[in-house]
């Protein structure tokens, strides 16, 4: 009869340091992640200026329909935690007409012109790339659908050359990031 020798089984457990270790790797991917979509976010409002029809454009009207109701999208909007939860970067508002905010870790700031809850916001707004007190005007108007809301975005009074970077930023950055956030 041969004798076996008892080897005791590990449980598969990690130590301490190894948890410590393993948070510290994902808080660091984390924030790369963060710095990383701040970078696109930066390069989308400074891109390669829009050239020949869209040079000299300097508004942006965009409608796009949502699965949510009115007031769901406005607090989305006006609302720091929220505003921050669907764009990945924090974000201060100030609620009440006249109220700063800065939005996408300070990238965008301005001033809240017009609340009208669940129906109209309207902004002095600039990316702060832009030359000091220069501010364009952006205003989100919500209307219900029978299955939710369409908001309409126009954005009017930025620099010749910005058309192209800035819708596509409205796009990735707020419709779309709004649109996923709301479902």
């Amino acid at each position: 009869m041969s004798k076996m020798k008892y080897q005791p089984v590990r449980a598969n457990t990690s130590t301490r340091r190894q948890i410590i270790a393993g948070a510290a790797a994902g808080l660091a991917s984390l924030a790369a992640a963060s710095v990383a979509w701040g970078k696109s976010l930066q390069q989308s409002t400074k891109e390669t200026p829009s050239t020949g029809e869209n040079a000299k454009r300097t508004s942006i009207h965009v409608a796009t329909d949502y699965a949510a109701s009115p007031q769901r999208i406005y607090e989305a909007l006006v609302d720091s935690k929220q505003f921050t939860a669907f764009s990945g970067l924090p974000a201060e508002i100030d609620r009440e007409e006249g109220g700063a905010f800065s939005m996408f870790k300070g990238q965008i700031v301005g001033r809240n012109i017009e609340l009208v809850p669940n129906q109209r916001i309207v902004q002095a707004w600039r990316p702060t790339h832009w030359d000091a007190g220069f501010y364009s005007i952006v205003k989100f108007e919500l209307k219900p659908r029978d299955t939710g809301a369409t908001l309409t975005l126009d954005h009017w009074g930025f620099p010749e050359g910005d058309y192209d970077s800035l819708l596509s930023g409205w796009h990735e950055h707020y419709l779309d990031a709004l649109k996923k956030y709301l479902v």
